[in-house]
């Protein structure tokens, strides 16, 4: 099983052409959109690229995540069916466990980039969510194109995914879920002990 790719998530923080926007924005909506992913992602790039130890930017990364990424409403996407059958003790363990792996897999990866700027494209929609198309630089790499797609549910911004080579980072995410669960009975425990162990071999000294 693939449990949260720490590059992808990466990639979905730092980068998070709508392909089926098929329709304009409303000029008031676009801005938005584009004001939130410029702030977070220059808050985000600004911390990354600062000279500080790495358990320092870990620190400091963590609240700007937790404050602009909807992690929950992710983590409830990622279970996908599985999510209406678990127990309510099951969701508060699962959704424990999951903030911590994805704010892991973020954290872990920032000391291998520096030199890191991004540019900000054109806003679309996605569903009833705004795509904003963003360009990810780094040294001595091709720019990496994504797109942030937020999510105003919650009363606020918040980014709910990333499009990133094609791909849905928590479409991904869910089917890599349920195929584990599935083939393991469809017992959200086995997902649950999964998640744990991988968090448990991550506070081992070393890694």
């Amino acid at each position: 099983m693939k449990l949260l790719s720490g590059r992808r998530i990466v990639l979905a923080t730092l980068a998070l052409t709508c392909a089926s926007g098929l329709f304009a924005l409303p000029a008031r909506a676009a801005d938005n959109a584009k004001q939130f992913i410029q702030s977070f992602g220059t808050q985000l790039v600004a911390i990354v690229n600062s000279p500080i130890p790495l358990p320092e930017k870990k620190t400091k990364v963590l609240p700007l995540v937790q404050k602009n990424v909807d992690i929950d409403g992710i983590g409830r996407y990622c279970l996908g069916r599985y999510w209406k059958i678990a127990t309510p003790d099951q969701k508060q363990r699962y959704l424990g466990l999951f903030h911590q792996v994805l704010v892991n897999a973020i954290t872990d990866k920032l000391g291998e980039y520096r030199g890191v700027s991004f540019t900000i494209g054109d806003v679309s929609k996605s569903g009833s969510d705004d795509a904003v198309n963003a360009t990810l630089m780094r040294p001595q790499q091709p720019p990496a194109a994504m797109q942030w797609i937020v999510s105003y549910e919650s009363g606020e911004p918040k980014v709910v995914d990333v499009i990133g080579e094609g791909a849905s980072l928590r479409l991904t995410q869910r089917n890599d879920y349920s195929s584990f669960i599935a083939r393991n009975g469809g017992n959200v425990d086995t997902l649950l002990s999964a998640l744990q162990k991988q968090l448990d071999r991550h506070a081992q000294p070393g890694n």
